[in-house]
């Protein structure tokens, strides 16, 4: 491979804002998996946010994109997973599988698209230093002819169409919205980018924790929700907290720390049936490899407020944010009916009806 820009690149990110800033590019905010595509001729390959590559594990979307991409170029876009109108992201999950058998399996029952947001290198050109705009033009450009499971990316200029987005969206499994400086150049690695993320709150009860990699302090709270047979579900985790809280934190729940599972709702999460049959804290992880997932069962008996920003089925799609302990309320009280359910839309929509 003999690119004007070589892997392995690492994206631009976004920084979070509160709302949506005026005269920028918009776009929505993809559920997926992060990538940036290199084609060199035959040579493709499929590199993720982390510089771990992913081409082995979407064979079906190698093929697509050798077939429909210009012959030399670089995109960032991100790789998601379309079901019933909405994104999947469980499914996208699923993907990841030492298995070869496996991944051929599921490149057959759930394949995934790509959507392309930005255009790093075309022929024999870098267009790192290309501002934003001029890079979104090539690339709509490049797509021109491009057909699902290969998409660009839906981007608008005027601030009421975002707005639009920003609450529609939601409803097809996106979270949020982008916004680009129209003269930004692509900086690698750089937050330089604003991203505006849907913000709930929700009370949850405190069931478990995990230590922290650092050593016997809290590292995230195991945070459950009722549901409707009044059995309490694993809906998350929240583990954002300053060294010092987190030991506040440990000594606080001491009284609630149990010897062992046994009695605990989630005393299931010990057996590799339990294990393999859902996804548990406390199980193994393809993603993250030898990652200890071990946690301590508490009794429970405590609330919390969280801030959540959207759900992926039956749980928080990203980490909780911790609010303030809530003492008045009974840990039977919280249960799924207090989630706010966004309006269902049609991941056609989003991307022209061809979804």
């Amino acid at each position: 491979m003999d690119l004007p820009v070589m892997p392995p690149v690492e994206p631009m990110l976004a920084r979070s804002a509160a709302t949506i800033p005026p005269g920028m590019q918009y776009e929505a905010k993809w559920d997926g998996f992060r990538a940036i595509v290199f084609r060199d001729g035959a040579e493709l390959e499929l590199g993720s946010r982390s510089g771990r590559p992913l081409t082995r594990y979407f064979p079906e979307l190698v093929a697509v994109l050798r077939e429909q991409l210009p012959e030399r170029c670089v995109l960032d876009g991100e790789i998601v997973i379309v079901r019933g109108g909405r994104l999947d992201f469980d499914a996208l999950l699923e993907r990841i599988h030492p298995a070869d058998s496996r991944v051929r399996h599921l490149a057959e029952v759930t394949p995934a698209s790509f959507v392309a947001f930005d255009l790093l290198a075309l022929g024999d050109r870098s267009l790192l230093a290309t501002p934003q705009r001029e890079r979104r033009a090539a690339l709509t450009e490049a797509l021109r002819g491009a057909r699902d499971p290969l998409f660009t990316a839906p981007a608008t200029d005027d601030l009421d169409v975002a707005r639009r987005w920003f609450a529609q969206f939601e409803g097809a499994g996106l979270d949020g919205v982008v916004a680009k400086p129209p003269e930004l150049p692509y900086r690698p690695g750089e937050r330089v980018m604003v991203k505006v993320k849907h913000e709930r709150t929700a009370d949850c009860v405190v069931a478990g924790l995990r230590h922290h990699k650092s050593g016997p302090v809290v590292g995230s709270l195991l945070l459950g929700l009722y549901n409707a047979e009044g059995r309490l579900q694993h809906v998350g985790v929240c583990a954002s907290f300053p060294m010092r809280r987190r030991r506040e934190l440990m000594d606080e729940l001491e009284p609630l720390r149990m010897s062992d599972a046994a009695g605990h709702p989630w005393q299931e999460w010990a057996s590799a049936e339990a294990q393999a049959a859902d996804r548990l804290p406390g199980g193994p992880s393809r993603w993250t490899g030898k990652k200890d997932l071990s946690w301590l069962p508490l009794r429970p008996e405590r609330v919390c407020e969280v801030a959540y920003d959207h759900m992926q089925g039956d749980r928080f799609r990203h980490t909780a944010q911790f609010r303030r302990w809530r003492p008045d309320r009974e840990p039977s009280s919280c249960t799924y009916a207090q989630l706010e359910e966004p309006v269902h839309y049609d991941l056609a929509e989003v991307l022209g009806g061809r979804a």
